[in-house]
């Protein structure tokens, strides 16, 4: 057993922190966490701490640590403005399913509920965006609040918390003692899956026709891409994933047929309702991915397999819902199948593809004439990186370019916000993703709109001298609001025409190198400067300004009445 040690509450928060195996933490001070920070000067040499530049900027940059190093992430802000600027990432992180531990300070508790300078109830704030929360009010409640904190977020389905300490318990000595947690009561985050209902769903696989394998974030917060591949290398069963579901299986992979969703592909959206099968593995059947659910899969018998049991049946009635974690329940699975997918009913997948292709894709990719697209850039940078590199975006018109037409390869690759469409995700995002994986070239497709949201984290880029490559797609316009606006309101772009600063020059007095290019015959050398620099480098790619997003599924449709061009053409 570990020795006590009377210590003030700072530092144990900082030793709770190592027992924990934190070793980098996001933040920013102030008054009500000074002494916090005054221990963290102590142990510099246990810690990298990251100073942003603004609190929700800690908050996205501890999110996508945590994707990129299977770690949760840390982030420590003030009371008051400080820990109300953490709202959004929290938010984020939560609809994200992300690990994300948040340490807030707050005033001294002989001032809680007073107004006090800075004073606001975060905990009352967060609740409805955390997984669970705290505030601590004695030193000695520390070492089991941060045991619990790590063991909530990162069990299950994974989450943020928060702790919100008070100025004086942070200064208030006590006999120490850390034990870690793997036990709460009333908290189940290993359910067990009945062998009636593996029979069950093997029983239905085994008897599909036309089955259709849906792969979701799930997938990858379990750690179970090689659980998956196992699964449709046995039965050839087509997978498409969702967005946020990007990485889960390689692009390149025979049974992959394509991402789900509003400016998804082509076959997988049309062929959902074809199909007599639905494995929904990990995926909350969002209604960006099932479009009008009256008229969603109403051929399919569906398996909904997932975590989190508040998610099954929430959305879309299952035939067969299954609380379990989606690695184990692939592993059970498995021996059970003896079933191997028609080879016509993958060609279906194949022939709509060519559609899309032909309609979309290389219209995209090698416009050959015009303006530079935004689709040219990412597929160049997808060939010139051989695939490997780690993709951040912001959201929009960018985001959307980025998870098409990127070729990912290796899993947790794609960052992005999902769940929240958070403007400003990217740039302290490809802060988080460069800390927690050095040895990746890190690329950050963003928008002329969302950069601007966040950009005074350049400063944070400047600061640790992060090799972040950023290529912003200037269009002058909130791209996916004008694109509405160009399609359901008339071309009526109310205040979506945003003029924007010298992109490269601003970059430049932060230190980092830039470049901007409007011709097309600059491009391929352009991207090879960026992506050979040992620095930093922002890129400004000046696109067609009203350049849209397709295919798209409108608002209200079904997923497969999916369009593929602006004159809202179906080809089937």
């Amino acid at each position: 057993m570990e020795a006590k040690t009377v210590i003030t509450g700072a530092e144990v928060i900082l030793l709770s922190l190592i027992k924990e195996n934190v070793d980098t933490i996001f933040g920013y001070p102030g008054g009500a966490i000074m002494p916090l920070y005054d221990k963290l000067y102590d142990q510099n040499s246990s810690f990298r701490h990251i100073l942003v530049r603004h609190e929700q900027g800690a908050a996205h940059a501890a999110q996508a640590y945590a994707q990129v190093t299977g770690k949760a992430g840390v982030c420590f802000a003030t009371s008051g403005p400080g820990a109300t600027n953490l709202i959004t990432g929290i938010t984020n992180a939560n609809l994200d399913s992300i690990p994300v531990i948040f340490i807030t300070a707050q005033v001294p508790s002989p001032l809680l509920g007073t107004d006090a300078f800075q004073e606001t109830d975060i905990v009352s704030l967060s609740m409805p965006v955390t997984k669970w929360n705290y505030q601590v009010t004695k030193a000695e409640e520390i070492p089991d609040a941060i045991a619990k904190a790590f063991y909530f977020a990162t069990t299950g389905r994974p989450g943020p918390v928060l702790l919100d300490i008070t100025k004086d318990v942070q200064l208030q000595e006590f006999n120490y003692q850390y034990r870690r947690i793997s036990y709460v009561r009333s908290y189940n985050p290993n359910p067990i899956i009945s062998a009636i209902d593996l029979q069950q769903i093997a029983d239905m696989i085994n008897s599909a026709k036309k089955p259709l394998l849906l792969a979701g974030h799930g997938i990858l917060l379990a750690n179970a891409c090689s659980e998956l591949e196992a699964f449709v290398n046995k039965t050839k069963m087509p997978v498409a994933v969702t967005l946020l579901g990007k990485s889960a299986i390689p692009d390149d992979h025979p049974q992959f047929v394509g991402m789900l969703g509003m400016h998804g592909n082509y076959a997988p959206n049309m062929l959902t309702n074809e199909a007599d099968l639905i494995i929904a593995a990990g995926m909350r059947f969002d209604d960006r991915v099932t479009g009008d659910t009256l008229r969603y899969a109403k051929k399919a018998r569906i398996i909904h397999i997932d975590i989190d049991k508040a998610e099954l049946n929430k959305n879309v009635k299952a035939d067969m819902a299954i609380h379990a974690d989606i690695k184990d329940f692939l592993k059970k699975i498995l021996p059970e199948i003896y079933f191997v997918v028609d080879a016509s009913w993958r060609k279906e997948f194949t022939r709509l593809n060519d559609i899309e292709s032909e309609k979309v894709i290389v219209k995209e990719c090698f416009p050959g004439e015009g303006k530079i697209r935004p689709g040219e850039v990412v597929n160049l940078v997808s060939r010139k990186t051989n695939r490997e590199a780690i993709i951040v975006t912001d959201v929009g018109q960018n985001q959307m370019m980025g998870a098409r037409y990127y070729q990912f390869k290796n899993p947790n690759t794609l960052i992005t916000s999902g769940g929240l469409g958070t403007m400003g995700f990217g740039l302290p995002a490809s802060v988080g993703a460069q800390v927690g994986r050095a040895d990746k070239t890190v690329i950050l497709f963003t928008g002329d709109g969302g950069f601007q949201m966040t950009v005074q984290e350049l400063g944070t880029i400047f600061q640790y001298n992060l090799p972040v490559k950023i290529v912003i797609f200037n269009n002058n316009f909130l791209g996916m609001v004008r694109q509405w606006q160009e399609l359901f309101n008339k071309r009526r772009y109310a205040e979506t025409n945003m003029p924007t600063p010298d992109f490269p020059l601003l970059a430049n007095a932060y230190g980092i190198t830039s470049d901007m290019v409007s011709e097309r015959k600059q491009l391929d050398q352009a991207l090879d400067n960026m992506l050979m620099h040992d620095g930093p480098y922002l890129l400004e790619v000046k696109i067609e300004k009203e350049a849209n997003v397709f295919p798209m599924i409108y608002p209200g449709k079904a997923v497969n009445e999916i369009v593929l061009d602006n004159n809202g053409q179906e080809y089937k």
